[in-house]
């Protein structure tokens, strides 16, 4: 007998690559229930390497390696290479502060060190930022080896170090750094900055004092025949032993306490900062104390395996941030990839499971990130990233349904933005949910043409795909090269109108395919968008 599809038999079909509602299952995380339906879009850049204000779209970065969300909604850019501080307001991408004079041999703006004006003042590699809530921005300024300040008015100063690296605690200018990353501003006016090449973690009182909260690292690598190096070191415990190698981001959590990207060791750690306290709390392996090097190795291995965190692995682990609901964003730089930490387990938001490099909008799952260098977190489960080889900042943000579209029955079937007509509706056979083939093909582009009895002909471009009435072998021909794959069920004719399974269009026409209950919804969405 033929029927309606209901919810439950949609639920139990549409479990097509295990995404990630079966991950999430216990969860109280609304970011990973809607991680199977998160896309990845440009939110601003052009890609071009370029220097650029204007319409977001249009506009230029150079290696964008910063972003934080202010309170206001503007979102804030470190623009590396261009030695600039950017924001993103009313779709328009406008120069904050930041300004130079020359450019150097490669025809890139040359940095310098120089408070005032924001439109007069010089960065150096500006990376991570902090806004404090009071419309006051801090900028890590790397190679300036320096803590700078934008406030409210617009005027650039130096909160602490003097321009030239070093590691002494003091006030201001005696202070020094050696290539801070990323600093956090903590509701009370602390200042906390991941001193990088330093391998510590500092803390700038109200007043710009500097001082140590770790051990520094006394661990040295050959990195040459009779040549050595100073390099990080891991230790947790007692916060004044603990090491770190080459920390580079921190954020702050409801507690007041500080999670660290130490990317050297390629874990995330967590410092406790009532209790005085070091802690591994993702990546490098349940219960590790002592190194985590090979012989004469500057850095911890890294690796890509999603799970339960203290097994989990990453790869130059970059900018972090805390969601509203407590888990943690990771820009897995190496692995190009967004990872999220929540409920002491690892899981993969954007980019490929392969650790692929390159650029392409889409379902976040195949989506394609290059370095990805931050994160920030904003309203509703929308994420920024620094995409920063890129050149681009991206937005990884939940499916949304078109204008318009009902919630409830009856049963629908959307392709991306686009609803496909009644003659679209789904049927269920035997648990399986089968879609009228031509009606949504010829959606999808496709071109539709028949045969021999039974036998239809799907062709796009240099594709075209062959089924038969009966049969679950269906023949894939991809630029000249034709496998067979096999779906759930048989392809039918009922009424004049050919039927096929949902599966069809996950493994014969390389599609993203989603149930949304709340829609009564079968949502096909194309896996990539390239640029």
């Amino acid at each position: 007998m033929w029927k309606q599809v209901t919810m439950p038999v949609l639920a139990a079909v549409l479990t097509l690559g295990g995404t990630a509602a079966a991950d999430a299952a216990g969860q109280k995380s609304t970011i990973l229930k809607q991680r199977a339906m998160y896309e990845v879009t440009t939110a601003a850049g052009s890609g071009d390497f370029s220097e650029k204000d204007g319409p977001a779209m249009e506009a230029a970065f150079r290696m964008p390696s910063g972003v934080e969300l202010a309170s206001d909604g503007t979102l804030l850019i470190a623009d590396t290479k261009n030695q600039q501080i950017r924001r993103i307001q009313g779709g328009k991408v406008l120069t904050l502060a930041g300004n130079y004079i020359n450019k150097d041999a490669e025809n890139l703006p040359v940095g310098g060190l120089w408070d005032g004006p924001a439109n007069e003042a010089f960065f150096n590699g500006p990376l991570g930022i902090s806004a404090d809530g009071l419309g006051n921005y801090y900028v890590a300024d790397n190679d300036n080896h320096s803590i700078r300040k934008i406030d409210r008015n617009g005027n650039v100063s130096t909160i602490a170090g003097s321009g030239v690296f070093g590691s002494q605690d003091g006030a201001g200018k005696e202070a020094g750094f050696h290539h801070p990353s990323d600093v956090a501003a903590a509701p009370d006016g602390i200042l906390y900055v991941a001193d990088t090449l330093n391998h510590l973690i500092r803390k700038i009182d109200r007043n710009g004092k500097v001082t140590t909260l770790n051990a520094a690292s006394d661990r040295l690598v050959e990195v040459f025949p009779g040549e050595a190096a100073p390099a990080g070191d891991f230790k947790d415990g007692p916060l004044q032993h603990a090491k770190f190698n080459e920390p580079t981001s921190v954020a702050l959590d409801g507690k007041g306490n500080l999670y660290v990207s130490d990317s050297g060791n390629q874990r995330i750690r967590y410092i406790d900062l009532k209790a005085g306290t070091v802690s591994t709390v993702a990546g490098g392996g349940a219960g590790l104390q002592g190194t985590a090097y090979n012989p004469n190795e500057l850095y911890a291995a890294g690796d890509y395996i999603n799970g339960k965190a203290p097994q989990a692995k990453f790869d130059r682990p970059a900018g972090i941030a805390l969601t509203s609901e407590g888990g943690l964003l990771i820009a897995d730089m190496l692995n190009h990839a967004v990872r999220y930490l929540f409920n002491g387990q690892v899981y993969t938001l954007a980019g490929s499971m392969d650790a692929e490099r390159g650029e392409a909008d889409g379902v976040a799952a195949y989506a394609l990130l290059d370095r990805p260098a931050d994160v920030a977190a904003g309203p509703n489960g929308v994420i920024y990233i620094a995409d920063s080889s890129n050149h681009k900042i991206r937005k990884l943000a939940p499916y949304q349904f078109p204008e318009g579209t009902a919630k409830g029955g009856p049963l629908k079937v959307l392709y991306g933005q686009k609803a496909i007509g009644k003659n679209a509706n789904p049927i269920s056979v035997r648990s399986r949910v089968m879609i009228p083939l031509r009606a949504v093909t010829e959606a999808l582009g496709y071109k539709v043409s028949y045969g021999k009895i039974g036998e239809v002909l799907l062709s796009k471009g240099t594709s075209s795909i062959e089924l038969k009435l009966g049969s679950t072998q269906v023949s894939v021909t991809e630029n000249g090269k034709a496998k067979t794959v096999t779906t759930d069920a048989a392809p039918f004719a009922k009424n004049g109108t050919t039927f096929v399974p949902v599966r069809f269009f996950a493994e014969a026409v390389h599609m993203d395919v989603q149930w949304n209950a709340a829609y009564q919804a079968v949502i096909l969405r194309d896996r990539i968008v390239l640029k």
